[in-house]
């Protein structure tokens, strides 16, 4: 009980601090407007030091990709503020099915600098600053665009891991408030594709990684920009480090200074064995496949049991990846896993197992299979996730005893 009693206690400090730092982050814009009315704006500004804070992957899945916020600090009142673009909760209604179907709202939260290292150093999470290079009419831009922001109408936006996440809006709002020309000279692998940036995270979480895979399609296997694929915060730190600024004749850094707030726990991070991967669960199904294949050529018996329970279990699946269809995630909508996970198996299950007693293969087990043999061809153009290959050769392997046994019964 006192636990609980302490944590409520620490909770509504934390509570108050917030609402005491976005009161002072109202405040300083009557400090500005009274510094631009006597002529001191740049004197004002001396004081405001502004950043990116890049946070490093910790072990909770929503945060493998790390995060990105902003650092504005004005030394002269003591007001120390981190504003990031990646507050959300799971407790909203259809939290999970709203974010798979690209419907999740996340929202501009303001936080003091302190609490934030304290939660990151919490996970074990790393906290890298960069000092920003702006002018004094560039800070004063920034701030009215965070206030503006920072309104209950403004606060919400609809989030997309890709293209409208808590990165790329940190990026847009930054750049948009210097006036001069951001040139990024950091070379780029143009060949990168979204899926090989999501596995750089996912490399330690096998199943997470299956759970992408398995979700994003043909699209998520494209060439990207440099602007796509800065929606990972590490890729848009490197850019800011090698950036520079073109204000007329001359040329100056974007980053003036760059220092390791939290140094990361790499521990924390390492590798996660199991014995249960994905692959070794396809191989597993596999051999049980093969299993149940000869035991029905030696007894002459039809398992069509074993049958109703792959087109049940792949008809579902399938009905996850049709959902997809009508998702607002580009990168979801064409998968070619779904000739695997075939949600027309739902349909046909009943005709199909009652042809399978009857001693007579029905004509979807025939389809699919020619399904199964498009989605082998189709890993030209799309990487499956793990272990699907392996599925598709123990169902093929099964299809086509079936088919050329009752053939040779006839």
């Amino acid at each position: 009980m006192e636990n609980i009693s302490y944590f409520c206690i620490v909770k509504m400090i934390k509570i108050l601090r917030t609402i005491v730092f976005v009161a002072v982050f109202c405040l300083c814009a009557s400090e500005i407007q009274a510094a631009n009315a006597t002529g001191n704006e740049d004197a004002r500004y001396d004081s405001i030091q502004v950043s990116l804070l890049t946070c490093s992957p910790h072990d909770e899945v929503y945060s493998l990709y790390g995060h990105t916020a902003i650092r504005y600090w004005d030394k002269s009142s003591g007001a120390d503020m981190v504003v990031n673009y990646g507050v959300f909760s799971f407790k909203k209604p259809y939290f999970i099915l709203r974010f798979v179907f690209g419907l999740t709202d996340y929202e501009m939260g303001i936080q003091n600098f302190e609490d934030f290292c304290m939660e990151y150093s919490y996970y074990g999470a790393g906290v890298t600053e960069q000092v920003l290079n702006l002018t004094p009419g560039e800070k004063d831009r920034l701030f009215r665009a965070l206030q503006r922001n920072a309104l209950p109408e403004n606060r919400i936006y609809r989030y997309n891991y890709f293209y409208n996440n808590c990165t790329t809006k940190a990026r847009d709002i930054l750049l948009g408030s210097i006036d001069g020309k951001v040139v990024f000279n950091r070379k780029i692998d143009e060949n990168v594709s979204f899926r090989d940036m999501i596995h750089q995270c996912t490399k330690n979480h096998p199943w997470a990684q299956f759970g992408n895979d398995l979700l994003l399609g043909v699209k998520a296997d494209a060439s990207t920009t440099r602007e796509e694929q800065q929606f990972m915060p590490a890729n848009l730190m490197k850019d800011f480090s090698h950036a520079v600024i073109e204000r007329g004749q001359s040329t100056v850094p974007l980053v003036t200074a760059t220092r390791q707030i939290i140094e990361p726990n790499t521990a924390s991070n390492e590798t996660k064995g199991s014995i249960f991967s994905p692959l070794t669960c396809a191989m597993l199904l596999c051999i049980l496949t093969i299993c149940m294949m000869m035991a029905e050529i030696f007894t002459g018996k039809v398992f069509w049991g074993y049958d109703a329970l792959l087109l049940s279990l792949l008809g579902l699946a399938g009905l996850v990846l049709l959902a997809m269809v009508f998702s607002q995630h580009p990168t979801v909508r064409l998968n070619l896993q779904i000739l695997l996970l075939n949600p027309i198996n739902l349909v046909a299950l009943v005709p199909v197992v009652r042809a399978l007693r009857n001693g007579r293969v029905h004509t979807w087990l025939k389809l699919w299979t020619a399904c199964i043999v498009l989605f082998a061809i189709g890993g030209l153009l799309q990487t499956y996730a793990e272990g699907m290959l392996v599925l598709a050769l123990s169902l093929l392997i099964r299809n086509i005893s079936k088919i050329f046994t009752f053939n040779k019964t006839r």
